[in-house]
């Protein structure tokens, strides 16, 4: 039975159209709200900071267009149930630790991203520039959190089937055809892949 997300933004996405937002001039209202129920759910998981895979799994949450590039079917309920379990099994082993390999000051109470997820963030706003957009949206983000094969968010991909090249150049082909004139609707067809993500 596929997962049923509640939306809390009823705003269609539009690349000819962004949304202003309080928080951040570079955001959409979707990305604002993604940040933002990373950052409440890296304080209730107990970690320090917000990583890429706090980032994907309210992505999943909060954007109906990142929802939809992932299709029906089993693939997002694995996706949703890995997700979920960081607290347990593969994730334990992410408490306490950086995301990055370089030593970092770490921030409290979640304030902070993790060097991955800062730079993904970065990312984000530099891809929505180049096809004219000043506000980065959710597709951006994802597209930005699977170019790292460090992240954390791409070993959850990896362990849901997802395989996070096939994703990126996805993305890529929705990110042309957007500076094409078209719209930022979802990819619509599921994201397989092997075992393993790139």
């Amino acid at each position: 039975m596929q997962p049923r997300t509640p939306w809390r933004s009823a705003q269609e996405q539009d690349c000819r159209r962004p949304a202003a937002t309080a928080d951040d001039a570079r955001l959409s209202d979707e990305l604002a709200a993604v940040v933002s129920g990373a950052r409440r759910r890296a304080v209730r998981d107990g970690d320090r900071q917000i990583d890429t895979a706090h980032l994907l799994h309210s992505l999943l949450e909060h954007d109906r267009d990142v929802y939809a590039v992932f299709g029906d079917g089993p693939q997002i309920a694995r996706l949703l149930g890995y997700l979920v379990q960081r607290t347990i099994g593969y994730g334990l082993r992410w408490q306490g630790t950086v995301e990055d390999s370089g030593a970092v000051p770490v921030m409290r109470d979640g304030e902070g991203f993790s060097p991955l997820a800062a730079s993904a963030m970065e990312h984000a706003s530099r891809r929505a520039a180049r096809r004219g957009d000043p506000q980065a949206h959710g597709i951006d983000l994802l597209a930005a959190i699977v170019t790292d094969p460090q992240a954390r968010a791409v070993e959850v991909l990896a362990r849901a089937g997802v395989d996070a090249t096939t994703l990126y150049a996805r993305l890529d082909e929705r990110r042309d055809a957007c500076v094409g004139g078209g719209g930022v609707g979802g990819v619509g067809d599921g994201v397989g892949g092997g075992d393993t993500a790139r």
